[in-house]
């Protein structure tokens, strides 16, 4: 049902109405709504120990209430700049809204652990649609020589989020267990209903294309088809006829995207995007932040209770102190990244943050107390530098018509890339579990070390970036 256009609330009216700070209206609308789906990212990795025993599970299986809510994310992404032009941003923001409250509620409400799964699937989509609104507004509404302030105002929030996620999570957990942890980002998820059901503008009539739905569903198959082979590597092994069925699904996926994308005009991801060879070097560093950044969220949490044996309320109190000097930083970034390079303030936080991955791996089996504090915090300053910066190093090429898809794009590859970071080190670390029990201790100093290798990868591509021209 087309939704009836009033002059009061077409974006000329409210623009007129509101003035210049119109557009800081829409993105932080769009920040507190994108904050509620990276509260159900992050706050379900302290619960981890709590599923296992409470459904007689192994860390691999676990995963997959995670792994479930990250494939569903990624994926969700895809159609979101298509949507977008479809249906607007008033009803595609709202609707998922909806999708995401829902969910969340039917999370509360669940009994078996095939529940739990299927509403953290649900609640991945959603979350999905809203992680590229962001950018994509950003990229479109504010000029280049105030994106980085008004990146970080976006991020400061989001980025906060799950520095704090484990501490409140934690907390919920220990008071009322983890179905409770399933309503972290429903108030702030009502917040944006309102304040969107007010202030954002209705659609403009447009002529678009149809949408590509056999590029959804190759891109859809690999990504699923990827997240399985890491995963079977575990339950199955290297050498079996599933792994090796998975691995397969995922390369056939991609080379049948591949070719329908040269044919099809209007691909969900159009080919051409990577011919400029700053975005493809960005994505790759999306792709392992990524994976470095949704590893360590689930690494972190679960080192400190079962190596440590901190509660889930002390092991997220612990993190506050990193979650503070990530809020101090964000916005510094963000007006360095206006006035020097993106690309190099990226490099130096993807140094920084590996760094911290390093120092874990090196005192794991006799880290004290200020030793974790110092970690995390210094971790979570290099995470600062990065965020503001990463989308305006990778986009700044990229022509106007083309910064909804390429925002996908790089969302996308973020996103995919925490997919196989998660599952990827849950299957690790249960291996390695087991190979040194009972030393758990060197079992997370080796996941920590895998950790700073892949950012040590992340800045290699990091370096082959160019600059963006500024007059």
């Amino acid at each position: 049902m087309m939704v009836v256009q009033t002059q009061s609330h077409t974006f000329e009216a409210l623009v007129q109405r509101y003035g210049e700070q119109y557009k800081w209206m829409v993105l932080l609308i769009i920040g507190v709504g994108t904050i509620a789906g990276v509260l159900c990212t992050s706050s379900f990795n302290v619960a981890v120990p709590a599923l296992t025993h409470t459904f007689h599970l192994g860390q691999d299986h676990v995963q997959w209430a995670m792994t479930a809510f990250l494939a569903a994310m990624t994926i969700g992404m895809l159609p979101a700049a298509w949507w977008l032009e479809r249906f607007g941003l008033r009803r595609v923001f709202m609707t998922t809204l909806c999708l995401l409250i829902a969910a969340s509620v039917a999370g509360f409400y669940a009994h078996t652990f095939v529940q739990v799964v299927i509403a953290r699937l649900l609640q991945g989509l959603a979350a999905g649609v809203l992680q590229p609104l962001g950018v994509m507004a950003l990229m479109r509404l504010f000029p280049p020589n105030i994106q980085g302030r008004a990146s970080g105002v976006l991020i400061v929030g989001i980025a906060f989020t799950p520095a704090v996620a484990p501490s409140i999570s934690g907390w919920l957990l220990d008071q009322f267990g983890w179905h409770a942890i399933f309503l972290l980002g429903v108030p702030f998820a009502v917040i944006a209903l309102g304040c969107a059901w007010q202030w954002l503008p209705t659609p403009r009539q447009r002529v678009i294309k149809p949408f590509d739905w056999p590029g959804l569903g190759w891109l859809s198959a690999a990504t699923i088809g990827l997240v399985e082979f890491v995963s079977s590597l575990h339950h199955s092994g290297l050498m079996s006829l599933w792994t090796w069925g998975q691995a397969s699904l995922t390369v056939l996926s991609m080379w049948c995207y591949l070719r329908h994308a040269r044919r099809l005009p209007h691909a969900i991801i159009q080919l051409h995007l990577f011919n400029r060879p700053t975005f493809s070097r960005g994505t790759l560093v999306a792709f392992a932040y990524g994976f470095g950044l949704y590893a360590s969220t689930y690494l972190i949490p679960v080192f400190l209770q079962n190596a440590m044996a901190y509660s889930a309320t002390d092991a997220g109190l612990l993190l506050l102190p990193s979650g503070l000097a990530l809020v101090l930083t964000i916005p510094l970034a963000g007006r360095m990244a206006d006035q020097y390079s993106p690309r190099r303030i990226t490099l130096a936080g993807l140094i920084v943050f590996g760094v911290s991955f390093l120092g874990f791996a090196l005192v794991a089996e006799q880290v004290h107390y200020w030793q974790i504090i110092t970690a995390t915090v210094v971790g979570r300053i290099g995470l600062g530098l990065i965020l503001p910066a990463l989308n305006l190093a990778t986009l700044h090429e990229m022509e106007p018509h083309q910064l909804g898809q390429s925002s996908v794009v790089v969302s996308y590859a973020r996103q995919l890339g925490g997919v196989v970071g998660v599952t990827m080190m849950a299957v690790f670390m249960e291996w390695r579990e087991r190979v040194l029990a009972p030393d758990a201790f060197a079992a997370y100093a080796q996941g920590f070390l895998l950790l700073s290798v892949v950012f040590a990868m992340a800045m290699v591509a990091a370096l082959g970036m160019k600059d963006a021209k500024r007059e």
